[in-house]
């Protein structure tokens, strides 16, 4: 029996990790280091330099890599939790280059917004209900 098969579906995670593709790893850091806050480095230690979301590796995570974005409106959109306010971030997507898309919208854990990053990539500013 799998460690999946003996959760509950409802505790069984969804997504459990993301990969976002970008044609400048140090722009894009920049980008999401600014929006969400996160301390992001390169890592090469695999074929392909990345860099992470989060480096402690605990949780769902994710990292950027070298490659190119879907067309616009066909590739996925991976929600990131905002580190304050919905407004307050989506200021900051405007400072650091990105493109925001609809929003707010709000849900019974929270709102968010959708954005576009330096390469198009379709993302979520989420902020939880506090």
């Amino acid at each position: 029996m799998t460690a999946a098969e003996t959760l509950p579906e409802t505790a069984r995670p969804v997504l459990v990790w993301a990969e976002i593709p970008v044609t400048d790893l140090e722009k894009a850091m920049e980008f999401y280091a600014k929006v969400f806050d996160y301390k992001m480095t390169v890592d090469t230690n695999g074929p392909n330099p990345i860099s992470f979301f989060n480096n402690d590796m605990n949780g769902t995570g994710g990292h950027l890599y070298p490659g190119k974005a879907a067309k616009e409106g066909q590739g996925p959109t991976v929600h990131l939790q905002i580190p304050d306010t919905l407004e307050e971030a989506t200021v900051r997507v405007t400072e650091a280059g990105g493109t925001l898309i609809g929003g707010p919208v709000p849900l019974p854990v929270g709102r968010f917004h959708y954005a576009q990053d330096l390469d198009g990539n379709s993302i979520g500013l989420f902020e939880v209900t506090a």
